[in-house]
């Protein structure tokens, strides 16, 4: 039963981490600001251009294929998950607030981004279910003892 719970933390995290891939390569220029803020002014060629300005496009095409990477380890983890779980809906809620977590954190961290009280509250109520679903144990079908063969 644990190693489906995690199964699926690992499985939401690589989710997060494919999305921020994607916001790097697919987004507005965020590699190209931070490739000037993190080079500085040692960057700039004679002509007035950066090596910013080029190289971009070959970290752009990286953060894609981590994008793919991160999705196809994702969906492995995800149906290890639901294969280890006692039920699909452990699994799937243990990956979609790992998911939703992570993404919050790297959200911050990265892009400096911030949540609304709302966010926060249906991350709590989206915790107190997972809290829920994992204190509570499978039920069991009763056996049909009188099963007549036809």
């Amino acid at each position: 039963m644990w190693s489906g719970s995690l199964y699926a933390l690992f499985g939401g995290g690589l989710s997060a981490l494919a999305s921020f891939s994607a916001k790097l390569s697919l987004g507005a220029d965020y590699l190209r600001e931070m490739c000037e803020s993190g080079m500085g002014s040692w960057t700039e060629t004679p002509g007035g251009n950066t090596h910013c300005d080029w190289l971009h496009i070959p970290l752009r095409l990286l953060c894609g294929g981590l994008l793919l990477t991160c999705n196809a380890v994702m969906w492995n983890f995800f149906s290890k998950a639901l294969q280890q779980s006692s039920s699909s809906a452990r699994a799937t809620v243990t990956t979609s607030a790992s998911n939703f977590i992570s993404s919050a954190v790297l959200g911050r961290v990265i892009f400096g981004e911030t949540h609304t009280a709302v966010w926060w509250v249906g991350i709590f109520l989206t915790l107190c279910g997972l809290l829920v679903l994992h204190g509570s144990t499978p039920q069991t079908l009763p056996q049909e003892e009188g099963k007549k063969d036809k």
